[in-house]
């Protein structure tokens, strides 16, 4: 399927050992830039986060906010230091004698003082970790392609359904353009008539100049490649995947199509066209900027 680079994606696991959430999100880039954001202590766990989103997904920038609470059912050891406990209260009592301040410190005061307590926890399982997060990662991915995906059908419809009405317009200009040599032939006649005043006219000489004019303002060739080229188009949008580069430099190929029909029509109507042709493949091009 045709995948946009705009998503969004969310999974929040909250189990009997520990709870854990996933949020991703993405904006249009042209590769893939991950940054991960993930809860103090547990950067061991990056390295794999982005192994694992280069594995499903291909371009933009993606942000992955992950939180993982501490184990439930953790042992935790919190020691005293009492050389410092007893430095603290050593200074406390001589501040109160000097200064003759009441000697009012207890427990609770002694204990907010930098480093009295230290709070050790049990080293974690580094792959007991990773593969509690997995399915909530998994999940949360699968979430968030799920929505570049539907976005990324709306993108298809919207371009091939632009597409069509370019080549609305690149079948109008083939039936035009000739009759445009017909009309030039005819004008031509008509004025050199006017300027001979009745004197005979060079049939022949009229025909080598109408079919030099042909030549100069033929886009057979142009509208059978732009034809070509959005063949192509359907042909990987069908295909689907990872397909925004390719459908970029098929882009590219379209516009010197149309700016090459342009440089040679000289009839006004069919030069608007050509405009109309190129506001048309602005749009697709835009669209085509958001698809992965």
């Amino acid at each position: 399927m045709v995948r946009s680079m705009t998503g969004y994606g969310r999974c929040v696991s909250v189990s009997e050992d520990r709870d854990v959430s996933v949020e991703i999100k993405s904006v249009n880039h042209r590769f893939l830039e991950t940054n991960v954001r993930i809860t103090r202590g547990y950067g061991f766990l990056e390295d794999k986060l982005k192994k694992y989103i280069q594995s499903r997904l291909s371009r933009g920038k993606v942000d992955i906010y992950v939180s993982i609470g501490d184990p439930k059912n953790e042992n935790a050891v919190v020691s005293v230091d009492h050389t410092l406990v007893r430095g603290y209260l050593n200074a406390f009592r001589e501040i109160s004698s000097t200064y003759g301040l009441p000697d009012n410190i207890d427990v609770t005061d002694i204990t907010r003082y930098p480093d009295v307590l230290t709070v050790t926890k049990p080293e974690e399982d580094e792959e007991q970790v990773w593969n509690t997060l997995l399915p909530v990662l998994e999940n949360a991915v699968n979430d968030f392609i799920s929505m570049r995906e539907a976005e990324g059908e709306r993108l298809k419809n919207d371009i091939l359904s632009k597409a069509d009405n370019i080549m609305e317009i690149v079948s109008f200009i083939e039936e035009r353009s000739p009759q445009t040599v017909l009309e030039y032939k005819t004008k031509l006649l008509e004025r050199i008539k006017e300027l001979l005043d009745g004197a005979d006219v060079d049939e022949q000489r009229i025909a080598m100049e109408a079919a030099v004019f042909a030549d100069k303002v033929a886009v057979d060739e142009e509208t059978v490649r732009l034809r070509s080229h959005f063949v192509q188009m359907n042909e990987i949008i069908s295909q689907g995947g990872a397909i925004g580069r390719k459908l970029d430099f098929i882009l590219q190929e379209m516009n010197r199509e149309a700016n090459t029909i342009g440089s040679k029509v000289t009839d006004s109507e069919l030069a608007h066209k050509v405009v109309d042709i190129k506001a048309e493949l602005e749009k697709i091009r835009e669209q085509i900027q958001n698809i992965e």
